[in-house]
């Protein structure tokens, strides 16, 4: 049996042809365990790996601007690493460099070679650190450790070492944090106010709680120090600030149209992927249409993110639940978000 799920609170925005934009939102079940309060439905909670579709947004951004090319080798950037000449910008963001996944790999044969104590794989070893910070460069330093699992470009795994190196290239060639290009580039310009890539373990009110069984303890780890992730998915944001970012991102409104073309196209083909671009999942649907998509979870929080390629019908939305190294809600959770999406795009997919 799964363990409980907590919360579920969804925004939707649909727009009809020649229409203004339609929004449903909606919020059920409970904020805190054993709380009869529905979670607020402007709450914040941990977005996981859709910090991955922020840090390709500015990547590309900064493409734009000229500070560097998605051809470049990521080792020109960043020579301290040692990084293999061959892995290109793009790589990184398309996750098919090879590098070690410094949050463990789940190998085919179903084995798994852990790496930094994380939820997924140590979850005693985790909840003992929750509160260690880890600098980045710690992070690239224990996945380069690890042998490459493939030659650079030539297959497709998904790894958080990619966008770790993502954040520390943004950093290099602008001199700035992280954080500093995050609200030049996207917080500020789309006027967001519960978005942030947080450097202590605090999450601001209100929020919902998140939880993380043990053996037979369940245990609040709503507040962690997020730097074991880094910006594989530390960020922090609501429904409604997703929405924004979301819809402008899919509209044209962050990297220019051709940029966003690449963002968008799965690549290279030939190679496994998911149907994974630059940051994002392009995803068939059923009875037809496609989305543009990521989707996120970190130690009882979850988010989702989905979007018509026309940026005409957008669904975010931000979960809290009991969270285990066991996966227990990982079936449950993936057929509830297939309902979920199915509900909301099958009248529109026709558009996509």
């Amino acid at each position: 049996m799964g363990a409980p799920l907590a919360e579920q609170s969804v925004l939707t925005a649909t727009e009809a042809d020649g229409g203004p934009a339609a929004y449903v939102i909606g919020s059920a079940g409970a904020g805190e365990l054993g709380g009869s309060t529905t979670p607020p439905t402007d709450g914040h909670y941990r977005i996981g790996s859709n910090t991955k579709t922020f840090t390709a947004a500015l990547v590309l951004q900064l493409v734009a601007e000229g500070r560097l090319g998605l051809d470049d080798p990521a080792a020109e950037h960043l020579p301290e690493f040692g990084l293999d000449p061959r892995i290109t910008v793009r790589m990184l963001l398309q996750h098919t460099s090879g590098v070690f996944n410094f949050t463990g790999e789940f190998l085919p044969d179903g084995t798994v070679v852990p790496g930094i104590p994380n939820p997924l794989v140590q979850g005693k070893e985790w909840l003992d650190n929750r509160f260690k910070t880890y600098r980045p460069q710690e992070l690239i330093q224990l996945a380069l450790s690890k042998p490459a699992r493939f030659e650079p470009g030539t297959d497709w795994s998904y790894a958080n070492t990619n966008y770790v190196l993502a954040r520390l290239l943004i950093e290099k060639v602008t001199g700035r944090s992280y954080a500093a290009q995050l609200q030049r580039l996207i917080v500020g310009p789309l006027g967001l106010t519960g978005t942030v890539a947080p450097d202590t373990a605090e999450i601001a009110d209100p929020h919902a709680h998140a939880y993380y069984r043990h053996e037979e303890q369940t245990i609040d780890v709503t507040r962690h120090d997020p730097s074991w992730i880094s910006s594989g998915g530390d960020m922090i944001s609501t429904t409604a600030d997703l929405q924004t970012f979301l819809t402008a991102l899919v509209g044209g409104r962050l990297p220019p149209a051709g940029l966003l073309t690449e963002m968008c196209t799965p690549r290279p083909t030939g190679i496994p992927g998911m149907g994974y671009g630059l940051g994002v999942f392009v995803q068939d649907l059923p009875d037809g249409g496609t989305v543009i998509t990521h989707n996120g979870g970190t130690a009882g929080h979850a988010a989702l993110m989905f979007s018509t390629p026309d940026a005409r019908t957008c669904l975010t939305a931000g979960l809290n639940y009991v969270d285990d190294a066991a996966m227990t809600l990982a079936v449950p959770f993936q057929q509830a978000i297939q309902r979920l999406v199915g509900e909301v795009f099958t009248d529109t997919a026709h558009h996509a």
